[in-house]
């Protein structure tokens, strides 16, 4: 069996590791998917994701000049192609509701302390500003 990158395969995770899990894709073929490449959430420990004797589908996304093959299992998630829901079971679209995203609105809130800090920066070097010497 020839692998290909770009294709997703389907393999059983034969070791885990604190930077990755290993997964055998065909007998003497396997590849490794770094923890980066688990989930699109933040993954401290692998083995709350997956488990060794698990079977996952896993993308080809690259292999190097040592023919190490490395995988993603989250990439391989992102292309499979979502069932159409059918028109009976269609939730109705409502007006979307102006809701801040929790980032934004985190965003929002640091840059009002960072700008009342900055001020109180300023106004505090100008008044130790104003008593220099003149020539």
């Amino acid at each position: 069996m020839e692998i290909v990158v770009g294709n997703i395969y389907e393999g059983k995770v034969t070791g885990i590791t604190k930077f990755g899990a290993f997964v055998q894709l065909a007998p003497g073929k396997s590849g490794m998917v770094h923890i980066s490449e688990i989930t699109n959430t933040f993954v401290s420990d692998i083995s709350q994701h997956i488990s060794e004797g698990q079977t996952v589908k896993v993308k080809v996304i690259g292999i190097d000049q040592a023919n190490r093959i490395n995988l993603s299992i989250k990439k391989a998630v992102e292309q499979q192609p979502q069932r159409p829901v059918p028109s009976q079971q269609r939730p109705r679209q409502t007006a979307p509701k102006e809701e801040e995203d929790p980032f934004e609105s985190k965003l929002k809130a640091f840059m009002q302390s960072s700008e009342s800090r900055i001020s109180d920066l300023k106004s505090h070097s100008d008044r130790k500003s104003g008593g220099r010497r003149r020539r």
